[in-house]
């Protein structure tokens, strides 16, 4: 059953990526580019971004700090009156932050950096955004999440409550959008090669890279999911441990991960 409607032409659209510097967020806007989408990419990183327009010719760029509420304002403000169509028909919000934490070595400022990035810099694209998509009455916003916001996990808590909160926000958003005709999805990759997992000192079961995520991401647009996670293999199990009770998870867990 699809719960939002499906995209399977791309020719045209003015899709808006936050967080494209990079990892999946780039591999993504390239995939939609070949497509045929009118593609915008941001992220603080312009190097990375005039390198991207450079190799894919008709995208275009604004860089963008999301802590800049007004200046996200502004930016939604000018693409939408650079789009073709007179229209912002997808904003997918990909900036992220990520280091492991634990609770013996709890880092408040860093604890707040990945709270400033992974969400609140959503809600601040929210804020510019949605009244152009209600006006429009049409468009999706897509917001990628993690497996790490199903449950706690170990090492995951600067990084895991922030995706987990993406998750509420992106079915808060389905519930009051869908009638209006705007679609809302989450995305909650398992482990993709991307600079954020480049630095862990663990086993990443089904490591993905950045193309492999873009093309499972475009198919669940295609599909018309609300949730696209991958790669199954992984995320079907992770999925199950969610419905054990916490006398069963946590030593499960413990088990998995070594403690």
């Amino acid at each position: 059953m699809s719960l939002n409607p499906r995209i399977t032409i791309w020719q045209g659209r003015t899709v808006w990526l936050i967080g494209a510097s990079t990892g999946i967020g780039r591999a993504t806007a390239a995939l939609l580019h070949a497509k045929g989408a009118h593609v915008i990419v941001s992220a603080r990183n312009v190097q990375a971004l005039q390198g991207f327009v450079a190799a894919h010719p008709g995208s275009d760029f604004e860089a963008l700090d999301v802590a800049d509420v007004a200046k996200v304002r502004e930016v939604a403000g000018r693409i939408q009156s650079r789009s073709p169509s007179g229209r912002l028909d997808m904003v997918v919000y990909c900036a992220g932050h990520y280091q492991p934490m634990r609770a013996p070595s709890f880092d408040l400022a860093e604890a707040l950096r990945h709270q400033q990035i992974n969400y609140v810099g959503a809600l601040h694209v929210l804020a510019a955004t949605l009244p152009l998509l209600t006006a429009q009455g049409a468009g999706h916003l897509s917001l990628v999440g993690s497996v790490a916001g199903f449950r706690g996990l170990p090492k995951a808590m600067a990084y895991g409550p922030t995706k987990a909160a993406l998750n509420n926000l992106a079915e808060c958003l389905y519930l009051d959008l869908h009638p209006l005709g705007i679609g809302v999805s989450v995305i909650n990759p398992g482990f993709v090669q991307t600079p954020l997992t480049a630095g862990n000192d663990f086993d990443m079961p089904a490591l993905l890279t950045p193309e492999q995520a873009a093309r499972e991401i475009v198919s669940g647009w295609h599909s018309g999911r609300f949730e696209i996670h991958f790669p199954w293999r992984f995320t079907l199990w992770l999925k199950l441990l969610r419905h054990l009770p916490h006398a069963w998870y946590f030593p499960a867990i413990n088990r998995i991960t070594g403690g």
